[in-house]
Protein backbone atom coordinates (compact mmCIF):
# COMPACT_ATOMS: atom_id res chain seq x y z
CA UNK A 1 0.00 0.00 0.00
CA UNK A 2 1.11 3.72 -0.45
CA UNK A 3 -0.45 7.06 0.37
CA UNK A 4 -0.76 9.54 -2.07
CA UNK A 5 0.09 13.47 -1.96
CA UNK A 6 -1.01 16.15 -3.23
CA UNK A 7 2.22 17.59 -5.65
CA UNK A 8 1.20 20.12 -7.41
CA UNK A 9 -1.95 22.89 -7.62
CA UNK A 10 -3.23 25.59 -9.66
CA UNK A 11 -6.12 27.73 -10.59
CA UNK A 12 -7.96 30.19 -12.78
CA UNK A 13 -10.43 32.57 -12.53
CA UNK A 14 -11.93 34.67 -15.27
CA UNK A 15 -10.51 38.03 -15.56
CA UNK A 16 -14.07 40.02 -15.65
CA UNK A 17 -15.06 41.03 -11.70
CA UNK A 18 -18.45 41.16 -10.67
CA UNK A 19 -19.23 43.31 -7.52
CA UNK A 20 -21.96 43.37 -5.40
CA UNK A 21 -23.01 46.82 -6.72
CA UNK A 22 -22.64 45.70 -10.61
CA UNK A 23 -25.48 43.07 -9.32
CA UNK A 24 -27.68 46.08 -7.70
CA UNK A 25 -28.32 47.47 -11.16
CA UNK A 26 -30.22 44.46 -12.75
CA UNK A 27 -31.44 42.64 -9.31
CA UNK A 28 -32.93 44.57 -6.55
CA UNK A 29 -30.47 44.12 -3.77
CA UNK A 30 -27.64 45.84 -2.45
CA UNK A 31 -24.18 45.44 -1.10
CA UNK A 32 -25.07 45.31 3.01
CA UNK A 33 -27.66 42.78 2.31
CA UNK A 34 -25.21 40.41 0.61
CA UNK A 35 -22.33 40.51 3.02
CA UNK A 36 -24.53 40.47 5.75
CA UNK A 37 -26.05 36.83 4.73
CA UNK A 38 -23.19 35.14 2.84
CA UNK A 39 -19.61 37.77 3.05
CA UNK A 40 -19.30 37.48 -0.46
CA UNK A 41 -18.34 40.78 -1.84
CA UNK A 42 -17.41 39.89 -5.56
CA UNK A 43 -17.37 37.06 -7.59
CA UNK A 44 -15.91 36.24 -11.33
CA UNK A 45 -18.11 35.52 -14.48
CA UNK A 46 -17.11 34.69 -17.78
CA UNK A 47 -17.98 37.23 -20.74
CA UNK A 48 -19.57 35.95 -23.87
CA UNK A 49 -16.91 35.34 -26.51
CA UNK A 50 -13.81 35.61 -24.05
CA UNK A 51 -12.89 31.88 -24.72
CA UNK A 52 -13.69 30.47 -21.12
CA UNK A 53 -15.43 27.48 -20.70
CA UNK A 54 -15.53 24.77 -17.64
CA UNK A 55 -13.01 22.25 -19.83
CA UNK A 56 -11.37 25.77 -20.89
CA UNK A 57 -10.76 26.94 -17.29
CA UNK A 58 -10.53 23.38 -16.31
CA UNK A 59 -7.07 23.31 -18.77
CA UNK A 60 -5.73 26.03 -17.53
CA UNK A 61 -5.88 25.37 -13.99
CA UNK A 62 -4.60 21.92 -14.67
CA UNK A 63 -1.73 23.41 -16.82
CA UNK A 64 -0.46 25.35 -13.38
CA UNK A 65 -1.11 22.47 -11.13
CA UNK A 66 1.10 19.74 -13.47
CA UNK A 67 3.69 22.37 -14.06
CA UNK A 68 4.09 23.08 -10.06
CA UNK A 69 4.05 18.86 -9.48
CA UNK A 70 7.52 18.47 -12.02
CA UNK A 71 4.75 15.35 -13.12
CA UNK A 72 5.46 15.41 -16.79
CA UNK A 73 2.40 15.05 -19.22
CA UNK A 74 3.64 11.90 -20.24
CA UNK A 75 3.22 10.43 -16.64
CA UNK A 76 0.15 11.23 -16.19
CA UNK A 77 -2.41 7.96 -15.47
CA UNK A 78 -5.52 8.94 -15.26
CA UNK A 79 -7.88 12.35 -14.84
CA UNK A 80 -11.19 12.95 -12.87
CA UNK A 81 -13.12 15.88 -13.75
CA UNK A 82 -15.84 17.46 -10.90
CA UNK A 83 -18.21 19.76 -12.40
CA UNK A 84 -22.03 20.27 -12.26
CA UNK A 85 -21.99 22.59 -15.20
CA UNK A 86 -20.11 20.73 -18.10
CA UNK A 87 -19.80 22.05 -21.49
CA UNK A 88 -21.56 19.08 -22.89
CA UNK A 89 -24.45 17.27 -21.69
CA UNK A 90 -22.00 14.46 -23.10
CA UNK A 91 -19.55 13.55 -23.68
CA UNK A 92 -18.03 15.05 -19.76
CA UNK A 93 -15.28 17.10 -19.30
CA UNK A 94 -12.85 14.85 -18.47
CA UNK A 95 -11.77 13.56 -22.01
CA UNK A 96 -11.81 17.18 -23.42
CA UNK A 97 -9.09 17.93 -21.36
CA UNK A 98 -7.47 14.60 -22.39
CA UNK A 99 -7.29 16.27 -25.67
CA UNK A 100 -6.75 19.41 -24.91
CA UNK A 101 -3.62 19.00 -22.70
CA UNK A 102 -2.32 16.25 -25.26
CA UNK A 103 -2.09 13.18 -22.57
CA UNK A 104 -2.18 9.88 -23.21
CA UNK A 105 -5.24 8.08 -24.18
CA UNK A 106 -5.75 7.75 -20.49
CA UNK A 107 -9.05 6.73 -18.77
CA UNK A 108 -11.26 9.59 -17.59
CA UNK A 109 -14.05 9.97 -15.11
CA UNK A 110 -16.61 12.96 -14.60
CA UNK A 111 -17.87 13.41 -10.83
CA UNK A 112 -21.13 15.21 -10.59
CA UNK A 113 -21.47 15.56 -6.94
CA UNK A 114 -21.90 19.63 -6.50
CA UNK A 115 -20.17 21.34 -3.92
CA UNK A 116 -18.31 17.96 -2.59
CA UNK A 117 -17.29 17.08 -6.18
CA UNK A 118 -13.35 17.74 -5.37
CA UNK A 119 -13.62 15.70 -2.20
CA UNK A 120 -14.95 12.91 -4.17
CA UNK A 121 -12.42 13.67 -6.40
CA UNK A 122 -9.78 13.70 -4.62
CA UNK A 123 -10.89 10.34 -2.38
CA UNK A 124 -11.40 8.62 -5.35
CA UNK A 125 -7.66 9.36 -6.94
CA UNK A 126 -6.63 8.31 -3.84
CA UNK A 127 -7.90 4.89 -4.00
CA UNK A 128 -6.28 4.23 -7.38
CA UNK A 129 -2.96 5.69 -6.08
CA UNK A 130 -3.06 3.37 -2.76
CA UNK A 131 -3.75 0.38 -4.60
CA UNK A 132 -0.65 0.90 -6.98
CA UNK A 133 -2.89 1.01 -10.39
CA UNK A 134 -2.04 4.06 -10.87
CA UNK A 135 1.08 6.81 -9.74
CA UNK A 136 0.03 10.55 -10.91
CA UNK A 137 -3.96 11.14 -11.28
CA UNK A 138 -5.09 14.93 -12.67
CA UNK A 139 -8.15 15.87 -10.67
CA UNK A 140 -10.48 19.46 -11.37
CA UNK A 141 -13.03 20.99 -10.16
CA UNK A 142 -14.27 23.57 -12.79
CA UNK A 143 -17.71 25.53 -13.17
CA UNK A 144 -19.50 27.75 -15.13
CA UNK A 145 -22.13 29.24 -13.03
CA UNK A 146 -23.13 32.57 -14.39
CA UNK A 147 -24.26 31.05 -17.64
CA UNK A 148 -27.15 29.36 -15.69
CA UNK A 149 -28.44 31.55 -13.34
CA UNK A 150 -31.25 33.74 -13.05
CA UNK A 151 -30.29 37.51 -13.15
CA UNK A 152 -33.29 39.17 -12.36
CA UNK A 153 -35.22 39.92 -8.52
CA UNK A 154 -36.71 36.76 -8.92
CA UNK A 155 -33.59 34.68 -8.17
CA UNK A 156 -31.44 36.80 -5.95
CA UNK A 157 -31.48 34.15 -3.16
CA UNK A 158 -29.03 31.73 -5.58
CA UNK A 159 -28.15 34.38 -7.96
CA UNK A 160 -25.78 36.88 -5.51
CA UNK A 161 -23.94 33.60 -4.29
CA UNK A 162 -22.65 32.03 -7.15
CA UNK A 163 -19.27 32.44 -9.65
CA UNK A 164 -17.05 31.08 -12.07
CA UNK A 165 -13.57 29.31 -11.53
CA UNK A 166 -11.80 26.67 -11.57
CA UNK A 167 -8.92 24.72 -9.48
CA UNK A 168 -6.95 21.10 -10.16
CA UNK A 169 -4.36 19.22 -8.33
CA UNK A 170 -2.11 16.82 -9.03
CA UNK A 171 -2.02 13.62 -7.08
CA UNK A 172 1.33 11.42 -7.01
CA UNK A 173 2.52 8.19 -5.16
CA UNK A 174 4.03 8.79 -1.69
CA UNK A 175 5.83 5.98 -0.25
CA UNK A 176 6.21 7.81 3.01
CA UNK A 177 3.04 6.89 4.81
CA UNK A 178 3.25 8.85 7.75
CA UNK A 179 2.44 12.09 4.56
CA UNK A 180 -0.03 12.30 1.95
CA UNK A 181 -3.97 12.11 2.41
CA UNK A 182 -4.48 9.81 5.67
CA UNK A 183 -8.08 9.32 5.56
CA UNK A 184 -11.25 10.59 3.53
CA UNK A 185 -14.92 10.26 4.18
CA UNK A 186 -17.83 10.52 2.05
CA UNK A 187 -21.72 10.93 2.47
CA UNK A 188 -25.14 11.15 1.12
CA UNK A 189 -28.45 11.46 1.84
CA UNK A 190 -30.75 11.72 -0.94
CA UNK A 191 -33.95 12.54 0.73
CA UNK A 192 -33.35 16.02 0.11
CA UNK A 193 -32.14 15.63 -3.28
CA UNK A 194 -34.64 18.36 -4.40
CA UNK A 195 -33.35 20.80 -2.15
CA UNK A 196 -31.04 22.09 -3.77
CA UNK A 197 -31.00 21.26 -7.82
CA UNK A 198 -31.43 22.23 -11.20
CA UNK A 199 -34.75 19.93 -12.25
CA UNK A 200 -34.59 20.27 -15.95
CA UNK A 201 -33.43 19.36 -18.66
CA UNK A 202 -33.52 15.85 -17.14
CA UNK A 203 -34.81 12.86 -18.87
CA UNK A 204 -36.75 11.81 -15.44
CA UNK A 205 -39.60 14.50 -16.41
CA UNK A 206 -38.78 17.43 -18.16
CA UNK A 207 -36.68 17.47 -21.08
CA UNK A 208 -35.62 20.29 -23.52
CA UNK A 209 -38.63 19.97 -25.80
CA UNK A 210 -40.89 19.97 -23.01
CA UNK A 211 -39.17 23.19 -21.95
CA UNK A 212 -39.86 24.26 -25.59
CA UNK A 213 -43.49 23.04 -26.41
CA UNK A 214 -44.43 24.91 -22.99
CA UNK A 215 -42.97 28.03 -23.65
CA UNK A 216 -43.71 29.44 -20.15
CA UNK A 217 -42.02 32.71 -19.52
CA UNK A 218 -41.88 31.98 -15.87
CA UNK A 219 -40.95 28.60 -16.22
CA UNK A 220 -38.37 27.83 -13.22
CA UNK A 221 -37.26 24.06 -13.70
CA UNK A 222 -34.12 24.78 -15.38
CA UNK A 223 -32.91 27.45 -12.97
CA UNK A 224 -31.18 26.91 -9.78
CA UNK A 225 -33.81 25.82 -6.65
CA UNK A 226 -32.32 26.39 -3.32
CA UNK A 227 -34.24 26.05 -0.02
CA UNK A 228 -31.36 28.40 1.58
CA UNK A 229 -32.18 28.11 5.13
CA UNK A 230 -32.70 24.07 5.05
CA UNK A 231 -29.28 24.18 3.73
CA UNK A 232 -27.72 26.24 5.77
CA UNK A 233 -28.75 24.06 8.90
CA UNK A 234 -27.72 20.64 7.66
CA UNK A 235 -24.59 22.28 6.47
CA UNK A 236 -22.97 23.11 9.79
CA UNK A 237 -24.39 19.95 11.61
CA UNK A 238 -22.33 17.57 8.71
CA UNK A 239 -19.26 19.70 8.11
CA UNK A 240 -18.56 19.37 11.98
CA UNK A 241 -19.38 15.83 11.91
CA UNK A 242 -17.43 14.87 8.93
CA UNK A 243 -14.00 17.36 9.96
CA UNK A 244 -14.55 15.42 13.52
CA UNK A 245 -14.33 11.73 12.00
CA UNK A 246 -11.65 12.53 9.91
CA UNK A 247 -9.54 13.83 12.64
CA UNK A 248 -10.99 10.61 14.34
CA UNK A 249 -9.70 8.46 11.92
CA UNK A 250 -6.22 9.79 11.94
CA UNK A 251 -6.20 9.77 15.61
CA UNK A 252 -5.79 13.94 15.68
CA UNK A 253 -7.42 16.22 17.62
CA UNK A 254 -8.98 19.84 16.96
CA UNK A 255 -5.57 21.12 17.75
CA UNK A 256 -3.85 19.29 15.63
CA UNK A 257 -5.27 21.25 12.81
CA UNK A 258 -2.77 23.95 10.98
CA UNK A 259 -5.18 25.08 7.99
CA UNK A 260 -8.97 23.68 7.59
CA UNK A 261 -9.93 24.83 3.79
CA UNK A 262 -13.81 24.52 3.75
CA UNK A 263 -15.92 24.67 0.46
CA UNK A 264 -17.08 28.41 -0.08
CA UNK A 265 -20.28 28.20 0.11
CA UNK A 266 -21.24 30.93 2.84
CA UNK A 267 -18.56 32.66 4.93
CA UNK A 268 -21.41 32.65 7.89
CA UNK A 269 -20.82 28.80 7.34
CA UNK A 270 -16.93 28.73 7.54
CA UNK A 271 -17.39 31.27 10.78
CA UNK A 272 -19.87 28.96 12.15
CA UNK A 273 -17.44 26.27 12.17
CA UNK A 274 -14.38 27.63 13.45
CA UNK A 275 -16.07 29.19 16.03
CA UNK A 276 -17.50 26.44 17.13
CA UNK A 277 -14.01 24.41 16.71
CA UNK A 278 -12.16 27.42 18.30
CA UNK A 279 -10.00 27.93 15.72
CA UNK A 280 -7.86 31.34 14.76
CA UNK A 281 -8.29 33.24 11.24
CA UNK A 282 -4.48 31.28 10.58
CA UNK A 283 -6.06 27.78 10.93
CA UNK A 284 -9.12 28.52 8.43
CA UNK A 285 -8.85 29.46 4.81
CA UNK A 286 -11.53 31.59 3.12
CA UNK A 287 -11.77 33.40 0.02
CA UNK A 288 -15.80 34.00 -0.62
CA UNK A 289 -15.42 37.21 -0.58
CA UNK A 290 -13.83 37.39 -3.81
CA UNK A 291 -14.90 34.49 -5.80
CA UNK A 292 -18.82 33.90 -4.45
CA UNK A 293 -19.40 29.96 -4.51
CA UNK A 294 -17.41 28.22 -6.87
CA UNK A 295 -18.88 24.55 -6.24
CA UNK A 296 -16.58 22.01 -7.41
CA UNK A 297 -13.83 24.61 -7.84
CA UNK A 298 -13.95 25.72 -4.47
CA UNK A 299 -11.62 24.20 -2.30
CA UNK A 300 -8.76 23.85 -4.81
CA UNK A 301 -9.03 27.17 -5.57
CA UNK A 302 -8.67 28.29 -1.73
CA UNK A 303 -6.57 24.90 -1.06
CA UNK A 304 -4.06 27.01 -4.01
CA UNK A 305 -4.16 30.50 -2.81
CA UNK A 306 -3.37 29.33 0.74
CA UNK A 307 -0.79 27.08 -0.59
CA UNK A 308 0.93 30.04 -2.39
CA UNK A 309 0.54 32.34 0.45
CA UNK A 310 2.65 30.26 2.57
CA UNK A 311 -0.30 29.40 5.06
CA UNK A 312 0.66 25.75 4.60
CA UNK A 313 4.03 24.21 4.92
CA UNK A 314 5.56 20.77 4.90
CA UNK A 315 4.53 18.71 7.93
CA UNK A 316 1.10 20.74 8.56
CA UNK A 317 -1.54 19.08 9.22
CA UNK A 318 -4.52 20.18 6.68
CA UNK A 319 -8.39 19.16 6.31
CA UNK A 320 -10.93 19.55 3.49
CA UNK A 321 -14.32 20.07 4.25
CA UNK A 322 -17.66 20.04 1.66
CA UNK A 323 -21.39 19.98 1.78
CA UNK A 324 -23.75 20.50 -0.75
CA UNK A 325 -26.63 19.22 -3.02
CA UNK A 326 -27.96 15.72 -2.88
CA UNK A 327 -26.97 16.35 -0.01
CA UNK A 328 -23.46 14.71 -0.21
CA UNK A 329 -20.92 16.05 1.75
CA UNK A 330 -16.82 14.84 3.00
CA UNK A 331 -13.67 15.42 4.17
CA UNK A 332 -9.96 14.49 3.76
CA UNK A 333 -7.25 14.85 5.95
CA UNK A 334 -3.92 15.43 4.95
CA UNK A 335 -0.27 15.17 6.55
CA UNK A 336 1.66 17.91 4.24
Amino acid sequence: MYHSKIAGLGYYVPENIVTNDDLSKIIDTNDEWIQERTGIQERRHIVKGDGNTTTSMGVKAAEIAIERSGVAKDDIDFIIFATLSPDYYFPGPGVLVQRDLGLKTVGALDVRNQCSGFVYALSIADQYIKTGMYKNILIIGSEVHSNGLDMTTRGRGVSVIFGDGAGAAVLSREEDLTKGILSTHLHSEGQHAEELIVKAPGMGGRWVTDILADNDPNDESYLPYMNGQFVFKNAVVRFSEVIMEGLKASNLEVSDIDMLIPHQANLRISQFIQQKFKLTDDQVYNNIQKYGNTTAASIPIALTEAWEQGKIKSGDTVVLAAFGSGFTWGSAVIKW
